[in-house]
């Protein structure tokens, strides 16, 4: 007849193969553990990246935002004194218009007395044959003709303007509208050079905000990016912290399995040696002489 194992070992047969069976899942996790770990690590550090870029980003965008602060508050001060200056050039021009009032009864008078045209009228006459020379086809005759007129017109102009300005009080107003007309010229000038400063400060500030506008939306995208990685990093650390407890979790079974066993094989020692003891002790009853090893047997299982 065939030996029939003792329960003991059947567990221990049992335990075995338990024990093998949990320590090779406990491998496949631990391994499936790492896995996400290193993944972790690599989105991390990909989440790093993106809040640099992202950061550095939104600097530069600060800086494009100053940038335009500083030219709008130029454009508004050059504005202010396109303004300011507007004003000026309209006083002169409104002294223009005044003395150009105080000169014209003293200019008809004049075309009055001797019955001659004005001499506005005489330089819109010239004003309108220079045009009709430079903008229409003329024959040679024609053209000829049209140049002795503009010469007639020219010189009588020119004399008329001298006898004019022989009036001293005459001559008092031309100087000041000239000089009138000079102060209204040069603020004129003023204002569209201020107008142009300013336009081209405008334009750099569309120019900064159009640049920081590029940028925030590069850094918005950096920001989902930056979002994305750490969430999935977040993810994949949940599964490692998931998979490292299961991992423990065999650790403590398998000890436990091991305890088991260890407890077991300690009995079943135990047992043994407590028989052999017996058997020793019974030798040493019927008086044979034990060995020293005997003896050890002995004291180690409580008989001596």
């Amino acid at each position: 007849m065939e030996a029939v194992p003792c329960v003991e070992e059947t567990a221990d047969v049992g335990s075995e193969e338990s024990l093998e069976a949990i320590e090779e899942k406990r491998d496949v996790i631990n391994e499936d553990a790492e896995k996400h770990r290193k993944l972790r690590d690599e989105l991390n550090n990909q989440t790093k990246e993106w809040k640099a870029k992202r950061d550095a980003l939104n600097s530069q965008v600060r800086e494009l935002v100053d940038e335009a602060g500083k030219c709008r508050e130029e454009r508004d001060s050059l504005n202010q004194k396109v303004r300011e200056t507007k004003e000026l050039r309209d006083e002169w021009n409104q002294k223009v218009t005044a003395l150009k009032e105080q000169l014209a009864p003293f200019r008809n008078e004049k075309s009055d007395e001797k019955n001659e045209v004005p001499v506005k009228q005489l330089k819109k006459q010239l004003q309108d044959l220079e045009y009709t020379q430079m903008t229409k086809p003329l024959g040679k005759d024609k053209e000829n003709e049209i140049i002795k007129q503009i010469s007639i017109l020219a010189k009588q102009i020119e004399e008329r303007e001298k006898v004019y300005e022989q009036n001293d009080e005459v001559k008092e107003l031309v100087q000041q509208l000239r000089d009138a007309k000079a102060e209204a010229e040069v603020y004129h000038h003023q204002v569209a050079e201020y107008a142009e400063k300013a336009q081209a400060a405008h334009d750099r500030m569309i120019g900064f905000y159009e640049q920081a506008d590029r940028l925030r939306k590069e850094a918005d995208a950096a920001q989902a990016k930056f979002v994305e990685c750490k969430q999935a990093a977040d993810e994949e650390h949940k599964k490692h912290i998931e998979q490292i407890k299961s991992v423990h979790e065999m650790d403590r079974d398998a000890s436990n399995i091991r305890n088991k066993k260890n407890s077991v094989k300690k009995k079943k020692s135990d047992s043994e040696g407590k028989k052999e003891a017996k058997e020793i002790f019974e030798r040493f009853k019927a008086g044979d002489k034990l060995s020293t090893e005997d003896l050890m047997a002995l004291q180690k299982s409580g008989y001596l």
